[in-house]
């Protein structure tokens, strides 16, 4: 797993108004971060990536949430 700080390559900007946790969006812009350890997840990870408390985690294209009250959507756009 690479740890690449996401925070150097793009800009984020939640989604207003935020999601349900019970129905978060997926797509190539739209990433998760996590409350706790503020790690960002995209929504269709294709290389394996979590955040560092382990509350998102994925891998070829699928996500896992084990706390999703936990989790704010984002718009990811290249700085």
């Amino acid at each position: 797993m690479l740890n690449i700080d996401m925070r150097k390559i793009y800009n984020f900007y939640a989604l207003e108004p935020a999601p349900a946790p019970d129905a978060l969006p997926t797509g190539g812009d739209i990433y998760y971060e996590c409350l706790d350890c503020t790690g960002i997840v995209s929504s269709v990870p294709h290389i394996k990536a979590a955040c560092t408390c382990g509350n998102l985690s994925g891998n070829g294209g699928q996500v896992s949430i084990k706390d999703a009250t936990r989790v704010r959507v984002v718009r990811g756009k290249l700085k």
